[in-house]
Formats: C-alpha cells, sequence, structure tokens
C-alpha cells in the first residue's frame, strides 16, 4: 500500500499527526509556534519528520524548507487554528476581547500552504464555537467556506453538518469539534461524492457503548492525601510518568471529598448547576455565575478536557473520594487516548495545556482510515 504524505499545520502537541501516523500515513513535517509543543513533537516522531517552530503566517521564513520537506507532491494536510479564538467560553469573558483576535482570520494561513502545497485532500478541525463565532461582525464560517471553495477544494457548505462527538467513537471524554473534510475538485471529478463518502463512513464507525473514565485511568496508581510536616499532600508515583497530582490545600481536598463521596452515596445533594455554585459561595464566600466544580464519573464518559485545565482543576475531579484530588497530567492524556509510551515536554502546566489543545490520536486514527477507504487508495 502507498503511504500517503501528510503535513500537520498548528501541530500542538501531535496528537492529530499521531493518529494519521498510527493508520499507516508519511508525516513530512510539522508546523507549530509553541516551544513546548515543539519539543514534544521532535521526542516522539523520528528524525525523518521535520519541525518548523514558526509563526505560521511568516511564510517566507519556511516555505521552501518545508517543500523541500515533502519532496515532490503531497497528499494531506491536516490541523486546525488554535481554538481559543472560537472558544464560546472565551467569549463570555469581555476583557478577552475575543473578537478582536487575530487567531480568528489564521484559517487564511491554512488556505494559504492548500494554494501553494496543492495536496489532495485536507482536514479542517476546531471547536464547535466557531459555528457561532462573528469577528468584527463577520460570519466566520461563510468567509471559512469561500476560501476553500477559491483554493478549488470542496466541502461541506453547512459546517454544522461537519460536527462530531469523540464519544460516539470510543473515546472516553465527551468531546464535540468541526471535523471540515475538503478534496481538490481537480484530482477528483465526484468531489461531492468523496466528501459525503467520508461523513457517511464517520457515521458508522460510531461505537455501540462508550468507553468510560474506569476503562481509561482506573487501573492507575491510587494517590492519597498525607500530611507532610504543616502541609497537605498527596503521595507520588514512580511507576507512571506524569502521574503526580498538583498540591491542593486542605479546603480544596475537604470539598473534592465531600462532592465525590455524594455521588459515591448516591445522595447527589450536589449535582445539579445550583447546587454546586451554592456550594462553592459556602466554602469560598465568592458567588460565580458558572458552577466551578465537577466530579468525573467512573462509569461515563470524562466531561472535556480543556485547555484552561492547566490553571483550574476544580472541574475536572477524580470520582473515588478517598483520592480527594484533581486528575493527574497522565489522567488526562489517558482521557485523550495519548499513549502511557507518548512524552510531555516542558512544565506540568504546559502538558495539561498542550493535552487541553489537542486532538485525540485514536480518534485522529479512525478519521485516517476512513479518508484512506474513500480515496480508494491501494
Amino acid at each position: 500500500m502507498t503511504k500517503l504524505k501528510v503535513v500537520d499545520l498548528f501541530a500542538g502537541a501531535g496528537g492529530l499527526s499521531l493518529g494519521f501516523k498510527k493508520a499507516g500515513y508519511d508525516i513530512r513535517s510539522h508546523i507549530e509556534i509553541d516551544e513546548r509543543c515543539c519539543e514534544t513533537i521532535e521526542a516522539n516522531a523520528p528524525s525523518t519528520e521535520q519541525i518548523f517552530n514558526v509563526d505560521i503566517t511568516d511564510h517566507k521564513s519556511y516555505l521552501k524548507d518545508l517543500k523541500t520537506s515533502i519532496g515532490g507532491s503531497l497528499d494531506g494536510i491536516i490541523g486546525g487554528p488554535p481554538c481559543q479564538a472560537y472558544s464560546i467560553a472565551g467569549r463570555n469573558k469581555e476583557e478577552n476581547k475575543m473578537d478582536e483576535d487575530p487567531r480568528n482570520f489564521l484559517f487564511e494561513s491554512f488556505n494559504f500552504l492548500l494554494r501553494r502545497l496543492k495536496p489532495k485532500f485536507f482536514i479542517f478541525e476546531n471547536v464547535i464555537g466557531m459555528l457561532s463565532a462573528r469577528p468584527f461582525g463577520i460570519d466566520i464560517n461563510s468567509q471559512i467556506y469561500e476560501s476553500f471553495k477559491k483554493s478549488g477544494y470542496h466541502v461541506r457548505s453547512n459546517f454544522k453538518e461537519c460536527v462530531f462527538d469523540m464519544s460516539d467513537f470510543g473515546i472516553p471524554q465527551n468531546r464535540k469539534r468541526v471535523i471540515i473534510f475538503g478534496v481538490r475538485r481537480s484530482d477528483y471529478k465526484n468531489c461531492e461524492q468523496v466528501v459525503e463518502s467520508f461523513y457517511s463512513s464517520m457515521e458508522k464507525k460510531k461505537k455501540k457503548k462508550k468507553k468510560t473514565v474506569s476503562d481509561a485511568i482506573g487501573d492507575l496508581p491510587k494517590l492519597f492525601p498525607q500530611q507532610v510536616s504543616s502541609r497537605i499532600s498527596h503521595s507520588s508515583n514512580e511507576d507512571f510518568s506524569e502521574h503526580e497530582p498538583r498540591f491542593h490545600n486542605e479546603r480544596d481536598i475537604t470539598i473534592f471529598r465531600l462532592l465525590a463521596k455524594d455521588i459515591e452515596t448516591g445522595k447527589n445533594k450536589f449535582t445539579s448547576t445550583e447546587a454546586l455554585k451554592k456550594a462553592y459561595e459556602k466554602f469560598t464566600n465568592k458567588k460565580s455565575a458558572v458552577h466551578k466544580y465537577y466530579v468525573l464519573r467512573w462509569d461515563e464518559p470524562s466531561n472535556i478536557i480543556p485547555a484552561h485545565i492547566y490553571k483550574d482543576g476544580l472541574r475536572h475531579i477524580h470520582p473515588d473520594s478517598k483520592q480527594a484530588r484533581s486528575i493527574t497530567v497522565r489522567e488526562a492524556a489517558r482521557l485523550m487516548t495519548f499513549p502511557d509510551s507518548y512524552k510531555l515536554q516542558g512544565s506540568r502546566g504546559d502538558k495539561y495545556k498542550m493535552l487541553g489543545n489537542a486532538v485525540p490520536p485514536e480518534f485522529s486514527k479512525i478519521i485516517a482510515k476512513v479518508i484512506e477507504k474513500v480515496l480508494d487508495v491501494s
């Protein structure tokens, strides 16, 4: 079988390309602006894959070398601009001025490379917030659609029909994303049929039974609170890398234990949004418009792992009341389907952030195999 050559844009920690690699694709290059992410890709990728630690909008700084790394024609481009620009949560905070965020228009660089490299297909991944994003009052979805069309690619015109919940595909996490698949019209006379075949084939890949938090992290060693001098800490584990929780003060440990035990006992006094908001006000003497706490359920997929988990673990509380803590980097990686052997680089905060921004490799692998099928590559 001929290996399809692919370039990964906005590569992040390499989750999207890892799935394609597992499916047998030839990953030629990665473009990523974040240094820690590039170090992570380098720690896990073979030397044949070139990493460009550059600003993707500075085309002149890398385009020539990128073409050299590809070595001829290119089959696919995969990637997705930083999701924070389209984040609904981000737009709810006026001080962030998400409407004025220049990242809203990074799809233009994606299209620039489509026009220059002319791959047969592409995958454009992003948060569902892009469906309602209107930076500067601009209908960003119409702009993205027209941009793909002018670049010579056929895609579905309604991006709302391109949404997948990854928990339907064996990913132990409720994670909805827009997945836009496009093919070059000059390469496929039946381009409409190819694109529709991709989405219908993806529907057939849905699992009857969802994977749960227990499936993902249930076998990891337990980490209990322990008194160290006058401080409360947690036991550590050396058998699994990154399986060590962040520091929690005594108040947080008490809250985590209370909320997890409430679910364990079946009382469920603190499972509604209003009850959780009241609990936050009671314990912190602060008010919040949204609930700050969430305990993962053993028998369900996790709630979404977001980028801001690096600074806030209150919505990712471990379901075991005896452990009374937020999830570790290793647990977050398991919920994102990264293998334990995958080496994350940087600080603990860097690792949480890159996981929250990533595409689960096992979901990416499904996409890659479906593409191979609909393009009829043999």
